[in-house]
């Protein structure tokens, strides 16, 4: 019991650190202000499950336009901001003062002032009243302020420094000077129009976001969390340092619905730090074990934090296209630090805990194999079968796809009901069945596949696959309780209706003061955005990282992940995206193309949100660590330099997918080529942990080490070898472009090099990837991309560059001259490479081999 009180006495100080920067420092005593806080995210929450569902079409009431609903959104933010977080440290946490009621009212009547008075400022763009600029510059104010509140200075002053450079253009130095603006034209450009702040950040945390954090707030509620966790314990707390593997899966499962690295820490860390220090693992290694794994969880699909969703508006792809480019990397990123976790417990000659049940080899083969057989065949009936549902049923179909899914919810809460209920508890002191855990709540799972299956097969937008998914889940909670007196035969108040609802109010609430941070930041960030569109920053920019860079795509690439980790230490990770990749995105595509390589845009973006989500571990600021630090005990910045050495191999990925793109899932043709892909990212992420901590089977040799990461290296980017014995492509004249062409696929790549000139007067040249048009000929292929070609002189030029046509979207200009096209040549495969990289691995495993037996003889 005692170890138990000691335990709970540092997590309360952790979740009070967790309220005041997730959902507010403020527990209001008395009955007003405790209603205020309840019912006002409330009706936050009501009102975005109302914009998201198709009722307001179904019924055409309460129709808002995505202008409107952006500036509701933002009041209930920023009102909230003022009630929920205290001026300062030493200000009232007990009751909210007086000036904060008024200064919360009028910051809403600022935030709300788009949605109040949207007529008569669509009559007058740009000509903003006298009221107008009042209520844009104390908007402004109230928000900078609130943005304090909920998150700290950082962002505020970035805001800050965005706007002081704004109004002082004339008056900075020469190289970063412009002409400025008047206040007519600023506020305009940040509060009056969608360029700023209601711009596309704040557009996606209404839109898609709120409903995600919804949702995964509402299955925490159900018990989701602490079934993932405890089902990550029954299946890995045996094995060798096995909480340690428990934490690591727990958080990647926790993470597949909660966005926050530092809540996951504190959900998942409660169970898993206290177990790993029982087992072995000092206090900082085991808060560094939970820091790396909850960091990681932002990675994993289908939530992935806010940041995700602004990179379906910013890159312009489907979420499906984002899920897919980031389940890889996140997964092998995972199994390495599950690797790793057991590299760590073989050096310290750790065991797990006892396991209740063992079962021999075959049987759990065949228990493996066939929980596969059977999910897959499940799969498969679904699929098929609600396919034939709508051929048959047609428009009816949804309401027997309800039906369905509602016989199926019955019969795994039934299945549930055949086994104990789950415990919640902080300790775990004896391991759960597996079988009987999994059990228990299935039915859990329906709305993650309800969501996926939206998103998936449905090809729903996000926010209503989110909506619909979310539906499932309160009807979930509302039921759960009663259904499971009537089929357990017990009754009381864990079995009421009542019960149910009142989860269902506590999931909402807190959903909604979840997003009062996320909400304010996507405002903040949005300044940022509108002072790139509104003076031409971001040219400015790429001309500054281009001179201190000397054009050298790593350099930038390391600038970049620099200032990521600098700014996640005060910023949020979505402000942090926003901020990095509004500047720096199109640097890096653009010196990719003048160093010959083609950079998905995805891919910077996704570079920028690994990096974003690092600084969360990282020292010595790193929230994640100190909450971890509290409940294990240990040093916090110890355990952030442990944690962020345990992140090192997810900070190699981004450098690597940036050049090898198969890592993000781009260019795979065939399902052996993703085989492949797959296997080579597993063993290189494990053989990487194993270089990093120079162990494998026994300790690491110097030049073992060295081996073990010129291994890992070429599994991850064979090409970067290949490529000197086989060139990739083989220049032909540019004459011949529209031969080749016409020998081309449509919808196949063009890579030209063309030669232009900046804007300085400077001469650039750079690679262009243009997808292949319809057409019969090379010239109406060409025609069908968006240009023309003339040649003068012996060159070849851009003669004509159709508008919003392929060609001018992948940067194609008026006579740029083509310089050469590449072709690609016919070579034998990259992964060729892996032959000598397992050679050497076998190698070195031969050889540690023999001192592994030596060491055992000597021991034994």
């Amino acid at each position: 019991m005692s170890e138990t009180a000691n335990d709970q006495a540092p997590l309360q100080q952790v979740q009070e650190m967790i309220a005041e920067s997730e959902t507010g420092a403020r527990n209001p005593t008395g009955s007003v202000s405790k209603k205020i806080l309840f019912f006002v995210p409330l009706a936050w929450t009501l009102f975005q499950l109302w914009y998201a569902s198709p009722l307001p079409f179904i019924f055409n009431i309460f129709v808002f336009n995505s202008t409107e609903a952006r500036a509701i959104h933002l009041a209930f933010a920023i009102f909230l901001s003022y009630t929920a977080y205290p001026t300062f440290k030493s200000s009232p946490r007990d009751y909210i003062p007086l000036q904060d009621w008024a200064v919360a009212l009028l910051a809403a009547f600022c935030a709300a002032y788009l949605f109040i008075f949207y007529e008569g400022l669509s009559d007058r763009p740009g000509n903003p009243t006298a009221l107008d600029l009042v209520v844009g510059v104390a908007g402004l104010i109230f928000l900078l302020e609130a943005t304090r509140r909920a998150l700290g200075p950082p962002l505020m002053v970035v805001c800050c420094v965005f706007i002081i450079y704004t109004f002082g253009g004339p008056y900075m130095p020469a190289v970063i000077s412009h002409k400025g603006a008047s206040l007519s034209k600023g506020m305009s450009h940040y509060w009056l129009s969608t360029e700023g702040v209601y711009g596309v950040a704040l557009g996606v945390s209404t839109s898609m976001v709120f409903m995600f954090v919804l949702f995964g707030s509402l299955l925490e509620t159900a018990g989701a969390g602490n079934y993932f966790i405890r089902v990550a314990f029954a299946g890995l707390g045996h094995l060798r340092g096995g909480p340690a593997k428990a934490a690591v899966v727990a958080s990647g499962l926790t993470g597949l619905v909660s966005g926050s690295s530092i809540a996951n820490v504190v959900t998942t860390g409660t169970f898993t730090i206290p177990l790993m220090k029982k087992v072995g693992f000092s206090a900082e290694k085991a808060g560094a074990v939970e820091v790396a794994a909850s960091t990681n969880g932002q990675l994993m699909p289908p939530v992935m934090g806010a940041a995700a969703f602004l990179m379906v508006e910013y890159v312009g792809i489907s979420y499906i296209e984002v899920i897919k480019h980031a389940f890889l990397p996140a997964f092998i990123s995972y199994v390495a630090l599950v690797y790793l976790v057991h590299l760590e417990a073989c050096k310290m000659g750790l065991k797990g805990l006892e396991k209740p049940v063992s079962h021999s080899l075959p049987y759990k083969l065949l228990l493996f194999f066939g929980t596969i057989l059977f999910l897959m065949v499940m799969a498969g009936v679904t699929y098929y079968g609600v396919g034939w549902i709508k051929v048959v049923a047609g428009s009816g179909a949804k309401y027997i796809v309800a039906v369905l899914l509602f016989l199926v919810y019955l019969l795994l809460l039934w299945f549930a009901c055949k086994v104990p209920e789950l415990e919640s508890s902080y300790s775990i002191e004896i391991l759960p069945k597996l079988g009987e855990t999994a059990q228990a709540g299935y039915y859990f799972l329906v709305p993650v596949v309800v969501l996926m299956w939206c998103l998936v097969v449905e090809r729903l937008s996000p926010g209503l696959a989110a909506f619909w998914a979310t539906v499932v889940l309160i009807f979930i909670i509302v039921t759960q309780r009663p259904l499971k007196g009537i089929f357990r035969k017990a009754q009381g108040e864990a079995f009421a209706f009542k019960t149910g609802l009142q989860d269902l109010v506590v999931g909402m609430v807190t959903g909604a003061r979840n997003m009062i941070g996320i909400g304010v930041a996507t405002a903040a960030a949005g300044i940022v955005v509108g002072t790139v569109t509104l003076t031409g920053i971001g040219l400015v920019m790429t001309q500054f990282v281009e001179y201190i860079s000397g054009g050298n795509l790593i350099l930038i690439l390391f600038f970049t992940a620099v200032i990521s980790l600098m700014l996640g230490m005060g910023l949020p990770t979505t402000a942090n995206y926003i901020v990095v990749s509004t500047l720096m995105a199109p640097v890096i595509v653009n010196l990719g193309a003048e160093n010959g390589l083609i950079v998905p845009l995805v891919a910077v973006h996704m570079f920028v949100f690994y990096f974003g989500i690092l600084a969360d571990d990282t020292p010595p600021v790193g929230l994640a660590a100190f909450a971890a630090a509290g409940i294990s005990g240990g040093d916090p910045i110890r355990t952030g330099i442990q944690g962020f050495g345990y992140d090192i191999r997810t900070a190699i990925l981004p450098f690597l997918f940036i050049f090898n793109t198969e890592l993000l899932m781009i260019g795979i043709g065939t399902w052996y080529h993703f085989v492949i892909v797959v296997f080579a990212a597993i063993v290189a992420m494990m053989i990487f942990a194993a270089g990093t901590r120079r162990f494998w089977l026994t300790k690491n040799r110097l030049w073992e080490t060295a081996a073990l990461l010129l291994v890992t290296f070429t599994l991850l980017r064979p090409g970067f070898w290949w490529d000197m014995v086989y060139p990739e492509f083989t220049q032909e004249p540019p004459a011949k472009i529209k031969q080749i062409a016409e020998s081309m696929e449509s919808g196949s790549h063009l890579l030209i090099w063309v030669k232009g000139e900046k804007l300085s007067g400077n001469e650039y040249t750079k690679v262009l990837s243009l997808p292949v048009g319809e057409g019969s000929t090379g010239a109406e292929k060409l025609a069908a991309m968006g240009f023309e070609t003339r040649a003068e002189d012996g060159k070849v030029f851009v003669d004509m560059v159709s508008f919003a046509s392929l060609a001018e979207k992948s940067g194609l200009d008026f006579d740029q001259e083509i310089v050469s096209v590449e072709v690609p040549n016919d070579r034998p495969p990259k992964q060729l490479m892996f032959i000598p990289a397992f050679a050497l691995l076998g190698l070195i495993y031969r050889l540690q081999r023999g001192r592994m037996k030596k060491e055992k003889a000597a021991e034994g």
